[in-house]
C-alpha cells in the first residue's frame, strides 16, 4: 500500500472541482479496507466539517461495499452457516463488529443445554430443555413494546438486550439446536416466523417429516400443522407447501433483510432502505424485492 498517495489523496478529497474529487474517492475506494486507518485518522486532525463529511461517507462506502463483497461470497459458496450470514448482516450497521464475541454468546448458551441434555431425551424434551435454558436461564423474549425497531433485526443488539422479533430469535435458537445436532429449521410462514422439528430418519415428503412446530418468539411454544392452516385462514392465504416446510439459510437472511428495509422505511431513512435493497439484489438474483412481516 502507497501511504503517501493515501495521504496526497485524502488532502485532494475537498477540492472544489468535483471531477477531481470524484476521481480521488474512486482511487481511495480501490484500495478497500486497507485505507479506512488513514481516512480515520484525517478526520480525526481536520476541522473542515466538509472533509470529514466527505470522509465518513468515504469510510461508509468502502465498509459497505465489504459487506456486499462478503454477503455475495457467503450466497455463492452456498450459504451453509447461517450464523454467518447473520454476522455479515449485523456488519452493514456494526463495521466493527466482533465477531468472535457473537460465536462466543452462541456457544456459551449451546454449552448450557449440552450440560443438561441426556441421551434418551425424546424430542420434545430436547425441545423443552432448549426453552428452558434460552427464555429463563438466559433471559430472551420477544420485543413486544418496540417489534419494529431495526435494532431487532441485528444479531449482536439482540445478543445483548435479550430481545429480539420472530426471525432473530428463531435463528439464533435454530442455530444452538443445530450446533447440537437437533433438527430444528426456520419455516418461511406469511407475516410470521416460526421454527419445524424434523424427523429427519423419515424417507416421506418434507410436510411429512415435520413432527411439530415451534413459535421462538412466545417462549418456544411447540404446536402442530393445524394451528399453521387456522392461521392460513385468518390471512385468507391458500395452504401452500412453502408455509410447512424448512426454508432455506438464503431465505432466512432475505427475510432478515426485508425486516430492516421495512423498518428504515417507517422511520424515513431512504437511504438505507436503497442500500439494504442492494444487499438484498446481491443474495436474490431473481426474485422480485417482496416486502413481509417479521
Amino acid at each position: 500500500m502507497d501511504h503517501k498517495e493515501i495521504d496526497s489523496l485524502i488532502k485532494l478529497l475537498d477540492d472544489p472541482d468535483k471531477e477531481i474529487a470524484h476521481h480521488v474517492e474512486n482511487r481511495l475506494l480501490s484500495y478497500g479496507n486497507e485505507v479506512i486507518e488513514h481516512l480515520e485518522n484525517a478526520w480525526e486532525q481536520s476541522f473542515d466539517s466538509l472533509l470529514q463529511e466527505r470522509l465518513e461517507n468515504l469510510i461508509h462506502k468502502i465498509q459497505f461495499n465489504e459487506v456486499k463483497q462478503e454477503l455475495q461470497f457467503w450466497y455463492t459458496r452456498g450459504s451453509f452457516d447461517l450464523l454467518q450470514g447473520a454476522i455479515i448482516v449485523n456488519r452493514y450497521q456494526y463495521p466493527d463488529l466482533d465477531t468472535q464475541k457473537i460465536i462466543n454468546q452462541v456457544e456459551d448458551i449451546k454449552r448450557e443445554v449440552w450440560l443438561q441434555m441426556l441421551y434418551d431425551m425424546s424430542a420434545i424434551e430436547k425441545v423443552k430443555l432448549i426453552n428452558h435454558v434460552f427464555y429463563n436461564v438466559f433471559g430472551f423474549s420477544g420485543n413486544t413494546t418496540n417489534h419494529q425497531d431495526p435494532q431487532n433485526s441485528y444479531i449482536s443488539q439482540v445478543l445483548e438486550s435479550k430481545k429480539g422479533n420472530q426471525i432473530s430469535l428463531a435463528l439464533i435458537y435454530s442455530v444452538i439446536a443445530q450446533k447440537l445436532d437437533i433438527p430444528v429449521y426456520g419455516v418461511n410462514l406469511p407475516q410470521h416466523f416460526i421454527l419445524a422439528y424434523v424427523d429427519e430418519a423419515k424417507e416421506y415428503a418434507p410436510e411429512e417429516q415435520v413432527l411439530f412446530y415451534i413459535n421462538a418468539f412466545n417462549k418456544g411454544f411447540i404446536f402442530g400443522k393445524r394451528d399453521i392452516d387456522a392461521f392460513l385462514r385468518q390471512l385468507n392465504l391458500n395452504p401452500e407447501e412453502q408455509f410447512y416446510e424448512p426454508c432455506s439459510n438464503t431465505d432466512i437472511i432475505r427475510r432478515i433483510l426485508r425486516n430492516l428495509s421495512s423498518s428504515y422505511q417507517k422511520l424515513g431513512q431512504e437511504h438505507k432502505v436503497k442500500e439494504i435493497g442492494e444487499l438484498l439484489e446481491v443474495i436474490s438474483p431473481d426474485i422480485p424485492n417482496i416486502e413481509e412481516g417479521a
